[in-house]
């Protein structure tokens, strides 16, 4: 009798273990096949430009993301403004895995570029270039709030927004 009962459960610990596997390999290449999964929609918040002369402005923006059904391409345009300053950037963004690709433009400056970085957990971190200008952006999204952090070199120095859902 004890034989019997160890056995059994022997066999629903492995039996277990098969589907806690099975479980983990879906939801992880969910995961992967869904990178921009949270990001869909309008947003809109406040932030702050900090420029090259060393001045600093809040900003208000608005960003709308658009995904399409495979959920490996996505469409952002992104527009903020402050009493002095703007800037409307859009792009498009093909997920490869955990790798993403894309093209990018800023209409107000006449500029546009690529993009490249990864994707995936509600994060976004990218490095955008073009002839005369490169920058490093992160986007983190966790239920509706989203953050958008900008670096450069540039006259842009940095830009720091935080985005509602809705």
């Amino acid at each position: 009798m004890k034989y019997l009962g160890s056995s059994l459960i022997g066999q629903a610990a492995k039996a277990g273990a098969v589907v806690a596997a099975l479980m983990l390999s879906t939801s992880a290449g969910h995961a992967q096949s869904r990178p921009f999964a949270g990001f869909d929609g309008a947003w809109s918040g406040t932030g702050t430009v900090s420029l090259s002369d060393g001045s600093t402005e809040r900003l208000r923006c608005r960003a709308v993301y658009q995904i399409d059904n495979t959920g490996l391409l996505l469409k952002q345009t992104l527009r903020c403004a402050s009493d002095s300053y703007k800037f409307d950037l859009a792009s498009d963004v093909t997920s490869h895995g955990d790798h993403i690709t894309g093209n990018w433009s800023e209409t107000n400056r006449n500029i546009s570029g690529s993009l490249l970085g990864t994707a995936g957990s509600g994060k976004i971190d990218v490095t955008v270039e073009s002839s005369a200008f490169t920058a490093s952006l992160t986007l983190r999204t966790s239920g509706n709030k989203q953050t958008v952090q900008i670096s450069s070199k540039g006259d842009i120095r940095g830009v720091s927004i935080t985005m509602v859902k809705g």
